[in-house]
This record gives C-alpha cells, structure tokens and sequence, in this order.
C-alpha cells in the first residue's frame, strides 16, 4: 500500500466551516475532504455530505469516517476492491490511534492508484499554466 499512497494529503482544521469545504470540494481534482485535529482523522467529506447551499456552520457535523478509512496494513487489491464496490475513488489511511497516514486515490479510469508524482505533476502543470485572465488577454489580441 505504501507505494500508491498519497503521503501528504491536504487537509482542513475539524472546525473548518461549509465554506472553507465547499471550497476545497469545487476543485475538481479534490474528492473528499479530510477534517483533522492535529494528525487525528476526525471525519471526511464528499459533495454528497454537503447540506444545501446557503446552510452555514461548521462542516464537522457533517462529515463521516465509517466506510471511508483503511489500517495501513490492508492489501492494495483490498482497497482497490472496496473502492470499486463503494462507486468511490478515495479512502484516508488511518493508523489504529487514529492518525491519518495517507490518502489511497483511485485514478479516474479505475486504472489504477494516483501517486504522489501524478499529484505533484498536476500541480507543477497548474502552476505553469497562464492565469485565466491572462489567457483570455493573450486570445483577445
């Protein structure tokens, strides 16, 4: 499992709000977000956990961890497996004290797990790429 880990998963503070979810949610990449008291795994969520636009308050209330967490120890093939069962792409690693390890991706595909050089990749190419503004400037010439 260690080697298709996600080692260093964002996460966001548990008393981070709806806002600051829905926020890291309406990037397409993000799948789940992961809600931590320091290295503690307090709960997740997905878009599907979100209440309705306009619901304010903290995101914690919300969140789930049953069905969402793998022990380090669980077989990849296993994980793939539960994954594909569950209609998911992402489960949090979570040792047995509770302290999250890592985050198990699955590709979009379902070929496969992303790794943290596929992780580190998108983010240089976003990094790279010109701002909308920018592009629209450059098109408009």
């Amino acid at each position: 499992m260690g080697e298709v880990m996600l080692r260093h998963p964002k996460t966001l503070p548990a008393d981070a709000s709806l806002g600051e979810a829905r926020a890291a949610l309406s990037n397409d990449h993000v799948h789940v977000v992961l809600l931590t008291e320091g290295t503690q795994l307090v709960g997740t969520l997905t878009r599907t956990d979100l209440p309705p636009m306009g619901t304010l308050g903290p995101a914690l209330p919300w969140s789930k961890l049953a069905g969402r967490t793998v022990e380090p120890g669980t077989a990849t093939s296993a994980v793939y497996d539960l994954l594909i069962d569950q209609e998911g792409r992402r489960l949090a690693v979570v040792a047995a004290d509770g302290s999250l390890l890592g985050l198990m991706c699955l590709k979009q595909r379902k070929s496969g797990f992303c790794s943290n050089a596929d992780v580190d990749s998108r983010a240089r190419s976003r990094d790279q790429m010109p701002s909308q503004v920018g592009f629209e400037e450059l098109s408009s010439r």
